[in-house]
């Protein structure tokens, strides 16, 4: 895809189709590509926002094959798929001011709307907080830059305005914030500090999953060992950088190694001998250039208590 997962928004979503896609009907994959149910991306097709190979699709029944690149503008996405305010959400706020809201997601939490989420996500109870986010970046996605796993807690940094926005945006692209996890996961590694680097895009034999792909996209991890454990079984503490922000990028690439997050049913982690209700991944360090001041600000949140308690049971 040419827009980077971690600014997440793009209004123009544009994807080679890989070989886990091919033969597949031209609605499914929009659906996938561009995150949004199967009857938000019928009406894209009907609204002629799907083009493949430079072609207007009329027909999502048509298939993809391998090589052709899709582009989707998601911003004809139809209205009712549009993200509404709604109160109720517990959102816990680490800072807040005219342009940005840094936020420490929950567990369980997905951060927008999509297909399978219709409501009940960050974006719709920061739309109840601060409305003026609906006009920031994709209307879909508004005010969302980046984006943390429904199982991942820990810092996200959202725009309230549209000049916020562009210039998250152009910070993301440049690689210049930094974004700091805290990963458990299975086993020692041999090496204290790493680099990760090898390209993610989608696991040509599961289409729903990320795996590390020859035909992927460059995505860079870097971890350094804080910890670790030998019972009641050998897992580690793990720091990592993101220089890229793919899907799934950090649960992935640990897993690539051997290592996968303790608790990350989808890519390995889930075993026995350690118990944990989600993948132990936590962002817990965040830091950019802030928008209207352009001074670098910086943000810490400690791990919650279920991370906590499952480092606790280790030695």
């Amino acid at each position: 895809m040419t827009n980077d997962d971690t600014l997440g928004i793009a209004r123009r979503v544009t994807e080679e189709i890989p070989a886990s896609l091919a033969d597949v009907r031209i609605d499914r994959v929009v659906s996938l590509v561009a995150d949004v149910s199967r009857s938000a991306a019928a009406a894209l097709i009907d609204a002629g926002a799907v083009t493949v190979d430079g072609q207007v699709v009329v027909a999502g029944k048509e298939r993809v094959q391998q090589g052709q690149t899709i582009t989707v503008d998601v911003s004809q996405a139809p209205g009712p798929e549009l993200p509404a305010a709604q109160a109720g959400g517990a959102v816990d706020i680490v800072h807040e001011d005219e342009s940005v809201v840094v936020v420490n997601k929950a567990a369980g939490i997905v951060v927008h709307p999509g297909a399978g989420n219709p409501d009940g996500t960050l974006v719709n109870f920061l739309l109840d907080l601060y409305p003026e986010m609906a006009s920031a970046g994709d209307p879909m996605r508004p005010g969302i830059v980046h984006r943390l796993d429904a199982g991942t807690t820990g810092l996200m940094v959202v725009a309230r305005t549209a000049a916020a926005y562009d210039s998250l945006v152009a910070q993301m692209t440049a690689r210049s914030v930094t974004r700091v996890y805290s990963a458990l996961v299975w086993g020692i590694p041999a090496s204290v500090n790493g680099v990760i680097d090898a390209p993610i895009g989608r696991d040509h034999r599961d289409v729903t999953r990320m795996a590390v792909v020859v035909d992927g996209r460059a995505s860079r991890t870097h971890y350094a060992l804080e910890q670790s454990f030998h019972t009641p079984r050998e897992a580690s503490l793990l720091e990592c950088r993101l220089e890229t922000g793919r899907t799934h990028q950090i649960r992935v690439h640990l897993a690539s190694i051997g290592h996968p997050v303790v608790g990350d049913a989808q890519y390995g982690g889930a075993r026995a001998g350690i118990r944990a209700g989600r993948p132990m991944l936590h962002a817990r360090e965040l830091a950019f250039d802030h928008p209207r001041t352009g001074e670098r600000v910086s943000f810490q949140a400690a791990a919650p208590a279920d991370f906590a308690a499952v480092v606790a049971t280790l030695r």
